[in-house]
């Protein structure tokens, strides 16, 4: 029966991860985590004046490189005279030569986020009036070439080759101990730790390229290596690597001295010091993941990154468990068959695993999304749609997993007496491996009893007799004693020669074979193998989809982005009979409270003195105290500025300040800077024609 199914098995297995690649190449590059709220001048502006500098404002802080923000002029040359820089919270700057000419500039900008993704990009503006340009906006990206697939892909077989071999050790510690001195069950705990091993040096290669150039040729480049290794990313890959090796130690014990362990209480004490540190070492690793991505930027991240790190180390007990189960449902000898037992309690370690996702992929959501909108509105939620719809077929396949447990603890009369009668076959063959006269008969009794068993109707055992011992794999039947490998007495071949090592293999191997025929003619346990086997299919595409969705902007930021980008885009004031001016700007420090709108009122907005009032609210409205809020004016086309302005305090949520001067009419840039706590701190732009 495990030769018919094997074929059925890899073929489902190819299917099922051609599918994950196929979604994983669907993907398209990554999406930018930090998005370009505001540029000045703004994207398709004819500006009658060569501004002094190009800025960029982003969603959140990035990392510049020495080519980050690149200005080109209509044939193709760069205008740029030095490094950029940050010149105002997450605002960055370049220098530009002076008395540049008319025509259409383009502005290219490459960074890397503070969630470790690369943001690229590009847009023009033109100086008294457009003009035909060399310069292509279109392919400034550098991750969706061969560099960024390959990191992608290095990215999926990281993560995969830690559920395999964090989830494959803890079902060995936690469901079936003597899986440990099982060779397919050993193999796929290592094979993991090879995959992740592997998969964290290519990244480690491949990430100065993917953030820079993008070229196939800068993945050796040592000085970009260098580079890597600076940043927040190369720490946590680094950091990875050194876990790893404790990994390794803790493997090598496992499969090594804690499978020769024979005393009860020493095995115990082992148990319990291999998994305090397997505990210790799996949660290194995931934190790896939680300290570079996602969650170590943005809301609460102080909760947030031991939140991911729960969700990952519950997704490896349960999905690299579930592959340690399948791989020992079919590749177990007959020997050490995995009991009832040992897949009951995965089925406990599973529930509570799942207990586990549903919590902490709870406030996942709603700290990456923000509102019930960007489910649908975003790309992230919509895969997060996907994953959850995953999620739930994948619990309706362990329920039915958990039902032929319950099944296959009570063993089946039929193979109770097969098992019974391969007992009695054993019991009359001597040492030679020949079969007694009388026990003949007892050996067809037991070949019919194993059919009988058989519910699937494979007809294995029948071809297998046909075979014979002239096959690779012998059959369960018996050699009579009329065969000639068994007419000599026992005992007249010489010991130790080469025809008794043979016979011995040969009885030994129908033993192994009879035996494996009886344990899969279970049809609880072959039911259970075809669930494990679809949970198994399931989680392979429900890991591509959580790679895609690490590597997809977050559905709250994106919004975000996107208002900030309208908001900018529309009037920047709002100007009534009065002359009075109105600018409002949503502000995140990233910090308790540090979310809300601040609003400038300025009147009348004329050269001169004005009265300003700053409003501080929370999103819901409501009026809120902060620590520090100051006021800039700045004319960048003037060169006039920064002009500070420090409001005084006079109730909840409003400060005043009376002589603003504003020297000169033109488009003022008004740079507000908020602080809520005592390191959470951020600065928010808005340009406004004033006078």
């Amino acid at each position: 029966m495990t030769q018919t199914i094997a074929p059925r098995v890899r073929a489902l297995v190819l299917l099922l991860l051609a599918a994950a690649c196929a979604l994983l190449a669907g993907a398209g590059p990554a999406s930018a985590h930090a998005a370009v709220t505001g540029s000045d001048p703004g994207q398709g502006a004819v500006v009658d004046k060569a501004p002094a500098r190009i800025s960029l404002t982003f969603s959140e802080q990035v990392a510049l490189s020495d080519d980050s923000l690149r200005v080109l002029d209509p044939e193709g040359k760069r205008v740029d005279t030095a490094k950029p820089a940050n010149v105002s919270g997450t605002t960055y700057a370049v220098p530009l030569h002076s008395g540049l000419p008319d025509g259409t500039y383009t502005v290219a900008y490459q960074v890397v986020s503070a969630d470790s993704h690369p943001v690229a990009g590009a847009y023009t503006f033109s100086i008294g009036a457009p003009s035909k340009t060399s310069v292509s906006v279109s392919g400034q990206s550098t991750d969706d070439g061969v560099v960024g697939w390959l990191y992608g892909f290095g990215r999926y077989v990281s993560y995969a080759g830690f559920l395999v071999m964090a989830g494959g050790a803890a079902f060995v510690l936690a469901c079936w101990q003597r899986g440990s001195g099982v060779r397919p069950v050993q193999r796929y705990v290592v094979s993991g730790w090879v995959a992740l091993t592997a998969a964290t040096l290519a990244l480690l290669l491949l990430r100065g390229s993917f953030t820079g150039s993008g070229k196939v040729a800068d993945v050796f480049d040592l000085s970009l290596l260098g580079q890597v290794l600076q940043t927040k990313t190369g720490a946590a890959l680094v950091s990875r690597l050194l876990l790893l090796a404790a990994a390794a130690l803790f493997i090598a014990v496992l499969f090594g001295a804690y499978d020769k362990r024979e005393d009860a209480r020493e095995k115990r004490d082992l148990t319990f010091g291999l998994s305090i540190g397997g505990v210790v070492v799996a949660a290194g690793l995931a934190a790896s993941w939680a300290m570079s991505e996602h969650a170590s930027v943005g809301l609460q991240a102080g909760i947030a990154m031991p939140v991911d790190v729960l969700h990952l180390l519950a997704v490896a007990a349960w999905l690299g468990g579930l592959g340690a189960l399948l791989v020992a449902l079919y590749r177990a000898p007959a020997e050490t068959p995995v009991d009832a037992a040992a897949v009951r309690r995965f089925s406990q370690v599973a529930f509570g695993s799942v207990l586990v996702l549903i919590a902490t992929g709870t406030y996942q959501s709603w700290r990456q999304l923000g509102s019930w909108s960007a489910f649908t509105d975003t790309r992230y939620g919509q895969l997060l749609l996907a994953k959850i719809a995953l999620v739930v077929v994948l619990v309706g396949i362990a329920w039915i997993s958990r039902r032929w447990t319950g099944r296959l603890t009570e063993t089946s009369p039929v193979a109770v007496s097969a098992v019974r009668e391969k007992e009695r076959v054993g019991a009359r063959t001597d040492d030679t491996g020949a079969v007694e006269p009388a026990a003949t008969g007892h050996a067809a009794g037991s070949t019919d009893a194993v059919d009988e068993a058989d519910p699937v109707g494979e007809g294995q055992g029948d071809d297998e007799r046909d075979r014979g011992l002239d096959t690779d794999e012998p059959s369960g039947s018996e050699p009579t004693a009329t065969e000639p490998t068994d007419t000599k007495p026992a005992g007249t071949e010489p010991a130790g020669s080469e025809r008794a090592a043979q016979l011995a293999r040969q009885r030994a191997a129908r033993d192994a074979a009879r035996r494996k025929r009886i344990r899969d003619a279970d049809p609880n346990r072959f039911g259970l193998r075809r669930s494990v086997l679809t949970e198994a299919g399931v989680a392979v595409v429900l890991l591509a989809v959580t790679t895609v969705l690490t590597q997809t902007e977050p559905g709250r930021t994106e919004q975000e982005a996107k208002a900030a980008t309208s908001s900018s885009a529309s009037a920047s004031a709002d100007t009534g009979a009065s002359g009075a001016l109105t600018l409002n700007m949503p502000f995140d420090t990233g910090g308790e409270d540090g979310k809300g709108i601040v609003t400038i009122d300025l009147d009348p907005a004329r050269v001169g003195d004005n009265e300003m009032h700053v409003y501080v609210e929370r999103p819901n409205g409501r009026a809120f105290d902060i620590p520090e809020v100051k006021v800039d004016f700045t004319l960048k086309a003037k060169d006039i500025g920064p002009l500070p302005v420090v409001p005084d305090h006079l109730a909840t949520g409003h400060w005043s300040a009376n002589g603003v001067q504003i020297p000169m009419a033109g488009d003022w840039k008004v740079d507000v800077t908020v602080r809520t706590s005592d390191i959470d701190e951020v600065t928010v732009s808005k340009n406004a024609q004033i006078g």
